[in-house]
């Protein structure tokens, strides 16, 4: 038998607030066990939550980038259920009237157009975190991320391989920290996954049960989780066997999924709305606000790169892969003298390249977009060679300083005198009559043999065009 698979993914995205969702405590990453943990975020009698109105924005801005609709009057409810790490008993969460309804995540993927559709985007306080290694013989339960502001964002079942479900997960991924929404750390848990999957017969219209892998904290994970879920279900359903719905984590280190819990539904949940809370009223003029002031999305500086710049496809989706490489570039353009396919090839080339080897992010570059502006300037007027350029842009990586004198004080300008061009240029035909003699027999090839020649005893300095006219002319007899 054929089978179909369905996937749709639950992504949890920790906002970038500096303090929680109803208390004032710090949501820093670090901190020692316990030590950020207010009676707030553990419900202790009397306590009252107080919402953190720039978790809602920052809902309103994620639901205005994945052209969703900002409901004008949400609610929070009590998500009734027991777990060690949720000591009050319950999740404020919300269920009926969520912040952000629908919405839609595009992607490409293997050169095709997808698109994922977004059921919700709701606003969740975190539980705490369960810690299973650090005490020899017995769990540890660190209270620090219990109400930590999450924005659960779920998508309709609409991909039908693990390949699809990495690709649209990396889209939203890329989404929520370009807006500054989440930091994306996937290490430290900011942005984690559960899946859902089920498999059914090809060309049936009726959903398979479903079995949800929990907290996926890797792309790589995620793939594999499902890979190997999928697989264990087609064993399991063609071996006669029955799928249980049920919760289920992934083993890394044996590349496994396993049983965690039976899958609860809504109703097990119990939910009711919070008592403590009053519902979310969202004005039009607030809305309107955030949208004033959000960045253009990817997709649209892609499309402006390769439009008003001339740039690659390839390019444009490089430079538009990070927000921050995205200003890098946008700064390095704002300079009218710079070519701007030379910004992005030295962009998307010697930059990206020294920040992979220095493992640095682009806000820790330690040359600004204005030296390396600089840089490319000087190559185009003619000053230095882009042989000798890298050599500059290594000694500001390392050494700091400014582009002019540094090619100064190094004698790194290029040689554009004719009269030292054909010295050079007499000493080698002089030195390799062979050579010049291949080549006025018509082997057009040697001449790259003097160019390297030639260049090898300037030190690179030689304005290569001047070089070339020179030796074609000399050698021609």
């Amino acid at each position: 038998m054929q089978w179909e698979v369905v996937i749709g993914l639950e992504t949890h995205a920790q906002l970038a607030t500096h303090s929680k969702i109803f208390s004032g405590a710090s949501t820093a990453f670090g901190a020692e066990p316990n030590t950020q943990a207010s009676a707030i975020d553990i419900a202790l009698p009397g306590v009252l939550p107080v919402l953190n109105k720039q978790a809602v924005e920052y809902a309103i801005r994620f639901g205005l980038a994945v052209d969703a609709e900002i409901n004008p009057r949400s609610i929070f409810a009590r998500k009734n259920y027991f777990y060690p790490d949720l000591p009050k008993g319950y999740q404020i969460s919300q269920y009926e009237e969520p912040v952000v309804k629908g919405g839609v995540i595009s992607f490409m993927l293997d050169n095709k157009a997808y698109q994922v559709r977004l059921t919700r985007a709701h606003l969740e306080e975190d539980a705490g975190k369960s810690l299973h290694e650090d005490i020899p013989g017995a769990t540890g339960i660190d209270l620090n991320r219990a109400g930590t502001p999450l924005l659960e964002i779920v998508s309709e079942p609409d991909m039908r391989s693990a390949g699809e479900a990495v690709a649209y997960a990396k889209a939203l991924h890329q989404i929520v920290t370009w807006i500054g929404v989440c930091d994306g750390n996937m290490q430290e848990g900011s942005f984690r996954c559960d899946a859902n999957v089920s498999v059914r017969p090809l060309g049936s219209d009726t959903f398979g049960t479903r079995c949800e892998i929990k907290n996926l904290n890797s792309f790589r994970f995620l793939e594999r989780a499902i890979e190997f879920e999928i697989e264990r279900q087609i064993d399991v359903l063609e071996s006669g066997g029955v799928i249980t719905q049920e919760t289920r984590l992934y083993d890394p280190d044996r590349d496994e999924t396993r049983s965690m819990r039976s899958k609860e539904d809504a109703m097990d949940y119990r939910y009711f709305p919070d008592p403590d809370l009053l519902p979310v009223v969202i004005e039009e003029s607030w809305v309107n606000s955030v949208k004033e002031g959000m960045p253009p999305l990817p997709h649209v500086l892609k499309e402006r790169f390769i439009s008003n710049y001339g740039l690659t496809e390839y390019d444009a989706n490089l430079i538009t892969s990070d927000r921050g490489l995205a200003d890098y570039f946008i700064a390095m353009t704002s300079n009218t003298k710079a070519s701007p396919k030379q910004c992005a090839n030295w962009v998307a080339g010697e930059l990206l390249a020294s920040l992979n080897r220095a493992q640095l992010a682009i806000d820790k570059c330690p040359i600004s977009p204005d030296k390396l502006t600089q840089l490319i300037i000087r190559i185009e007027d003619g000053t230095i060679s882009g042989k000798i350029a890298k050599t500059v842009f290594d000694i500001l990586w390392q050494e700091g300083g400014e582009v002019d004198q540094l090619i100064d004080s190094r004698g790194l300008k290029q040689v554009s005198d004719s009269g030292a061009i054909e010295k050079i240029v007499d000493e080698l035909m002089s030195q390799h009559p062979d050579q010049v003699a291949e080549y006025r027999a018509g082997k057009d090839k040697v001449l790259g043999f003097f160019v390297g020649k030639a260049m090898k005893a300037s030190g690179g300095k030689l304005n290569p065009a001047q070089l070339n006219d020179v030796l074609k002319t000399k050698l021609a007899g």
